[in-house]
């Protein structure tokens, strides 16, 4: 289940759609370990975006956050590294 909150942030239905693309492995790669539930909460803060990723599967908790002066520079940034981390995980190589 994904859960995005775009706060302050307008996003077309493109943009919307491009970030589903982005997510669309990591997807995946969580409905295979289960209970996936993804939280992604975007905020403009001065010039810059942050963007903020809450994960919980069965198997543990991921919180992190990165802020890029474009939203989408800090969305790739946070897919790879949700991507890489949910990948470590199905592997059993993932640590907190």
């Amino acid at each position: 289940m994904i859960k995005l909150d775009s706060g302050n942030v307008l996003l077309k239905r493109s943009h919307r759609k491009q970030v589903m693309s982005w997510l669309r492995r990591a997807l995946r790669l969580g409905e295979r370990i289960g209970n996936f539930v993804l939280e992604i909460s975007m905020q403009r803060i001065g010039k810059a975006y942050e963007v903020r990723v809450s994960v919980q599967d069965s198997v543990g908790t991921l919180n992190c956050r990165t802020r890029r002066h474009d939203w989408r520079d800090a969305m790739r940034d946070l897919v790879k590294r949700l991507t890489y981390w949910l990948h470590e995980q199905q592997l059993g190589h993932a640590t907190p």
